[in-house]
């Protein structure tokens, strides 16, 4: 796969600041997220990644993009008790379900652009996963705090340098279940080290791994397991210099057809469709303001 360095922006580091807000809001007043899934399940299935926010300095634009590529929508939730709405951090769905958020960056009063998307991973026990993680070579950005209905959040640094939150929910966890078509269908682990970001995962979450050999291909894919369940991908940083980050994937029936629209709406087309090394069609775009993700069919065959 070939990907434009230069354009490819995925790997910007995610400021406290913005963790902050993404997190805990303003400390003047109680967070209270609604939870992942509106039916309560009592489950957590550790290992899982069950929610990711978009952080973007374009909010209206990204509506928009999102909106009309995935038929993805938007609403804003009670965020601060006492306060009412916040049009600073807003819901998305897709088919009628929660599957994820976005926050405004703008209300940070940050000059530089700190757009991405975020991975949060489902952890049984949030303060024993962030205390290890600490003990393996980790950062804690962020300390658990409170969010409410949604449970308990912390953001974490790996060993290798990679940001992602950690959570323990509430009322459960969402059960597995077949992606849906224009919604999140995988999660990857670029780094610099992969045999580090293993160890760190395992010690931290409880992941084990197998290696896959990738034809034609300089690099082995390692994914993540737990309770024999595949959870995310660990590879090496396609790029070297680059800083560790995770990169999410939607599911669509043609990357090509999505990839055509992508500029009419305000996004970048960072890498064209095409054949993907472990089967299937991959492709590579940036919203409004160039957060990226990556668009892969499925199944593979």
């Amino acid at each position: 796969m070939i990907i434009d360095r230069d354009r490819l922006l995925l790997t910007r580091r995610f400021s406290a600041l913005a963790l902050l807000l993404l997190a805990a809001g303003c400390t003047a007043v109680t967070v209270n997220l609604p939870p992942i899934t509106e039916t309560p399940t009592d489950e957590r299935h550790n290992g899982k990644v069950v929610w990711r926010d978009l952080l973007t300095n374009t909010p209206q634009a990204s509506r928009r993009f999102y909106g009309e590529l995935f038929g993805w929508e938007f609403e804003e939730p009670r965020l601060f008790v006492g306060v009412g709405s916040g049009d600073s951090y807003m819901l998305i769905r897709h088919n009628g379900r929660l599957i994820g958020g976005m926050v405004d960056t703008n209300a940070l009063g940050k000059k530089e652009n700190i757009s991405q998307w975020i991975t949060t991973i489902s952890v049984a026990d949030l303060d024993a996963a962030v205390e290890r993680a600490a003990g393996a070579g980790g950062k804690v950005v962020n300390a658990p705090v409170s969010i409410g209905d949604r449970g308990r959040m912390a953001v974490v640094e790996d060993s290798t340098g990679a940001l992602f939150a950690m959570i323990q929910t509430k009322d459960g966890d969402p059960a597995d279940s077949e992606p849906a078509h224009n919604g999140w269908l995988w999660d990857e682990l670029w780094t610099s080290d992969v045999d580090s970001a293993t160890g760190f995962y395992r010690t931290v979450i409880g992941f084990e791994y197998t290696d896959h050999e990738i034809e034609n291909v300089d690099r082995d894919y390692r994914v993540l397991t737990y309770a024999d369940k595949p959870r995310a991908g660990v590879l090496r940083n396609p790029f070297e210099n680059e800083r560790p980050v995770w990169v999410n994937y939607i599911r669509v029936g043609d990357p090509a057809a999505v990839t055509a629209k992508v500029e009419r709406l305000g996004g970048r087309v960072l890498v064209e469709a095409q054949a993907r090394p472990v089967g299937g069609e991959v492709a590579f775009i940036a919203g409004p303001s160039g957060a990226g993700v990556a668009l892969q069919t499925w199944p593979l065959d």
